[in-house]
């Protein structure tokens, strides 16, 4: 894994904006606030949701899919920005192909990219090489235009995925775009990507959706949920994000969240039987061990 040096800005004329969440509408705030970007058009399912979006600034106008005009804006945009669930990539860029322009960079913000990357290569076929992956290591737990931050990327990792058919000018622009919003760009195998975040993204957040319905199931649930304090708060945080945007990430990155599923469940087993054996001197030894790692990890934090 590399760092991109910084790159000089690259304005964008016209920016296509499919899905105006939290994800894409940080972007745009972000590439409007430093003048990077001239015209911002989204597209969504929901013209109630495209309405916030416009209001709060997010985008300067939308259009709605399959429609003259959705044509038109597709033709005419520079960048075009995946923001919506990766489980809807292949439909979506069958409606982009028919009027997707030679000029145009495609470009998308999942969290799996191998799975991305092959529904990309089965609808663009030849045009594959106008598809440049990359994922924002950043989000909150809650999602919609309302939740976008013109900051949210400032001092964030940002990945990019490069393949094959890639030329490194439209690696660059990519880049550009995401050092624009203050975020540090990397570049990394597609692969070890979704090992990587399955680890210590995809994982957690399954974790999190399970303990919550592991307390809510429970006959005492209201008195567990009253008496919970910040370890259980902060646990759980991530249980509050999008429900369709982390199955679809499930679904598209299964092999690699059900192995390390299995290799965190054996940790889990091996915890629990040391508890039930009361065995001190081993669970001081794991705890340690733990936190050790953890207060190393965040040191050099903020």
């Amino acid at each position: 894994m590399k760092i991109y040096p910084q790159l000089p800005s690259q304005p964008i004329d016209n920016l296509l904006l499919i899905g105006a969440g939290l994800i894409g509408g940080s972007l745009t705030l972000a590439l409007k606030k430093a003048n990077a970007v001239q015209h911002v058009t989204g597209v969504g399912r929901r013209e109630s949701v495209m309405r916030e979006a416009l209001q709060l600034g997010l985008i300067d106008d939308f259009v709605a899919p399959n429609t003259p005009e959705y044509a038109q804006a597709v033709a005419r945009a520079n960048i075009i920005v995946l923001a919506m669930p990766v489980g809807q990539t292949q439909n979506v860029l069958r409606d982009l192909l028919p009027h997707l322009a030679p000029h145009t960079i495609t470009t998308d913000a999942g969290s799996t990219k191998q799975s991305v990357y092959e529904d990309a290569l089965a609808v663009l076929g030849n045009k594959i090489n106008q598809f440049v992956l990359a994922h924002p290591i950043a989000g909150r737990e809650i999602n919609g235009p309302s939740a976008a931050l013109a900051d949210l990327y400032v001092g964030k990792k940002i990945m990019v995925c490069p393949t094959e058919h890639n030329t490194t000018e439209q690696i660059r622009t990519v880049v550009g775009m995401w050092q624009t919003t203050g975020g540090h760009v990397y570049e990394l195998d597609l692969n070890a990507h979704d090992a990587i975040f399955a680890a210590v993204s995809h994982v957690p957040h399954v974790l999190a959706y399970a303990l919550m319905n592991h307390v809510a199931d429970d006959a005492l649930c209201d008195d567990k949920f009253a008496m919970a304090g910040a370890g259980f708060r902060d646990f759980t945080r991530i249980a509050a994000a999008s429900p369709e945007m982390w199955r679809d990430v499930c679904l598209n990155n299964r092999d690699a969240i059900v192995a390390d599923l299995d290799a965190y469940l054996a940790h889990t087993q091996a915890l629990r039987d040391k508890i039930a054996a009361s065995d001190s001197d081993t669970l001081l030894t794991e705890f340690t061990r733990a936190s050790e790692k953890r207060l190393a990890w965040r040191k050099d934090k903020p």
